[in-house]
Parts: structure tokens; sequence; C-alpha cells
């Protein structure tokens, strides 16, 4: 096995803060390939579940549906910008900007990059 090399199997998940019914699997990190200038993570959220609205100081956010469906909100008040995703589809969360993101399909699959890395820091993240 190369040592840039991971599969999701052998990567323990964890309940991300500030999210319902979410599994995330740190796959490209610190602790697992030596990543110090970005993060990637898969994503497994339920139904209605995800993401609660909140916002990361200084680190960009991409998510890239995998499987399922979900309703995203970017920005606050009149700037807010509200989409559905399915499958294929990218969205961005430029850093400091409010968001969230909530399944709305049985089983959803996202890939997320942070950069720089987020890694579950909890003084990485506004409520």
């Amino acid at each position: 096995m190369s040592k840039y090399c991971v599969r999701q199997s052998d990567v323990k998940p964890y309940s991300p803060a500030n999210h319902t019914g979410t599994k995330n699997f740190r796959m490209i990190g610190p602790e697992t390939v030596g990543a110090t200038q970005v993060e990637v993570l898969i994503g497994e959220v339920e139904r209605g579940k995800g993401a609660l609205p909140h916002a990361h100081p200084g680190i960009e956010q991409v998510c890239y549906l995998l499987e399922g469906e979900a309703h995203v909100e970017v920005g606050e008040g009149e700037a807010r910008d509200k989409f559905e995703m399915k499958p294929g589809e990218a969205c961005f969360f430029p850093a400091d900007a409010k968001h969230l993101f909530i399944a709305t399909s049985p089983k959803v699959r996202v890939m997320v990059i942070y950069a720089p890395p987020y890694g579950e820091d909890p003084k990485k993240v506004i409520r």
C-alpha cells in the first residue's frame, strides 16, 4: 500500500460538530498522508440532516455531490443563494460565508475539500 493512497474503509469515521446525522471520513489530512495545505473528506448524510448554518473563518470549502440530493444555502440576507444539488455537481463556500447543507434524499455521499485544512477545530467555525 502506498503512503499516499487512502481507502475509506481504513479511515475511522467521526460525527462533525454543528452537523446532524452525518459521518465524515477524513481521507486526506495530516494524519493520513501528511497534507498541510488541503483537507479532503467524504461525508455520509441521512435525509433531512446535515450541516446547520455556520461559517469557517479564513477557510474556503468545496462540496462535490457523489450520491443523492441536497439543499444548499450560501450567504445571508438578500445576498443568500439557495439551490438544490444532484450528483456530479459542486458548490463553493467562500471563506467566512455562512452556509448550510441538508440531505434531501435517503442517502447522500459528498466529497468535501477545505483549504487551508479545517481539522474539526472549534476555533475555525462561526455559528
